[in-house]
């Protein structure tokens, strides 16, 4: 299965999420899933390129010219798409995907989550994002989201497009599934 995982590109962040993303890369390598990610060099980004490639398993990173511009292209990719902005990058991570992993991140990481969620709403696909709730880190996106479906603003139960999970094995779970 090839997985895309949304996460952060900073490297001054909790050390445990770097552990869980290590966890997550090992276990994607030894059960020969390819991770599709942003390329970067940078935070959980470069954590779990580097885990999944050491433990044997296949990279793809999509790059845009930003990225490369400024000499941040991990090192890890065994397989590089370039690509001209974060759009593209989008587009070619959902292209190249069976399912989506958000990891914590920032203002990129929901965007590429709320993109691919929006996109399935309106059937442009049928692949899902699972937010990693790693320390509760999800936790207010969650509230959020459940007002938001509370109120009428979502149609239908999320859950067929994000789907939360607190653990490794609620995860596995999840992907064994698709």
């Amino acid at each position: 299965m090839k997985i895309t995982v949304f996460c952060s590109a900073n490297n001054n962040i909790d050390p445990d999420f770097f552990k869980a993303t290590e966890e997550l890369g090992a276990w994607m390598a030894a059960n020969r899933h390819t991770l599709v990610y942003g390329g970067t060099d940078l935070g959980l980004m470069e954590c779990i390129a580097k885990t999944v490639h050491e433990h044997g398993g296949q990279t793809i990173g999509v790059v845009p010219t930003k990225v490369e511009e400024h000499s941040h292209t991990s090192k890890y990719n065994d397989v590089e798409i370039p690509c001209d902005n974060l759009n593209d990058r989008k587009q070619l991570m959902l292209l190249h995907t069976d399912i989506a992993i958000a990891l914590p991140g920032g203002v990129g990481t929901l965007d590429e989550i709320f993109s691919m969620a929006a996109s399935k709403s309106i059937g442009y696909h049928d692949k899902r994002v699972v937010l990693y709730n790693i320390k509760g880190f999800w936790d207010k996106t969650i509230e959020l989201l459940d007002d938001m479906q509370q109120r009428g603003f979502i149609r239908g139960d999320y859950h067929r497009m994000i789907i939360p999970v607190s653990s490794l094995d609620e995860l596995k779970t999840v992907l064994s599934e698709e």
